[in-house]
């Protein structure tokens, strides 16, 4: 436990300590630990290692007419390996999905937009100050890029992540309505708000800054529901 290259765990007692401002990530700690109390989650693999172990279930897509879900965090951050996962289940005739929050660059975009079948989405607050101050960002790029990938002819579903005082407003349920409908996008999901995430910022010692907000009522999301169906979109709860 205490081969760390970076001097990154310390000791106080019989007490372990993590400084993350000088973890790499090495996972000498991990290996090291007879207890496991620090593990490793995930792993590295090549596209053509992940292409195998999706190939053990292509029976089940076929009988499903389904496929697989890119998701991440943000895919499009690992461009390369996305494009050639990409590009190799389309040559097995797999689909793919990818779960986009659309904060990335249009070439990006263009380049694998050709290899997927389904975009999953988001789009979260249409007011560009409030989008900057709760997720850090403008959402000029996201807009851009969903009405590019909507004018390109891409198969586009909208995931809509209601969180109750932040962007469940009438002024922010009709702009969403509004901008699909200008580009021709019929399908949403309304993703209720949850909690689930709570004890991953524990772990990872980080503040969770949304712990007071609660789920929403089913009676809010089936309000959010009927003014958006008003536009005539296809609307579902969840998924």
């Amino acid at each position: 436990m205490r081969i760390c290259p970076r001097k990154a765990i310390s000791f106080v007692g019989s007490h372990i300590y993590l400084n993350r401002k000088l973890c790499d990530v090495c996972a000498a700690c991990s290996k090291q630990c007879p207890m496991n109390a620090m593990i490793m989650v995930g792993n590295e693999t090549s596209v053509e290692e992940l292409v195998r172990e999706i190939e053990k279930d292509q029976v089940f897509y076929e009988q499903s007419e389904g496929g697989i879900t890119i998701s991440g965090g943000e895919p499009l951050l690992q461009l390369d390996f996305l494009d050639g996962l990409l590009e190799m289940c389309r040559e097995r005739g797999i689909h793919t999905a990818v779960d986009t929050c659309g904060y990335a660059s249009q070439e990006s975009f263009n380049r694998i937009r050709d290899k997927v079948g389904l975009f999953l989405y988001d789009l979260k607050l249409m007011d560009q100050t409030s989008h900057l101050k709760y997720t850090g960002v403008s959402n000029r790029t996201v807009i851009e890029n969903f009405r590019f990938l909507a004018r390109e002819g891409s198969e586009i579903w909208v995931r809509y992540p209601v969180v109750p005082g932040i962007n469940d407003d009438e002024v922010n349920v009709v702009g969403i309505a509004e901008l699909m409908f200008s580009e021709g996008v019929k399908q949403i999901n309304l993703l209720p708000y949850h909690k689930s995430g709570i004890e991953k910022y524990r772990n990872l010692n980080r503040r969770y800054m949304l712990g007071k907000i609660e789920t929403p009522s089913d009676e809010k999301m089936n309000e959010i529901k009927k003014k958006l169906e008003a536009y005539g979109l296809a609307v579902k709860i969840g998924g």
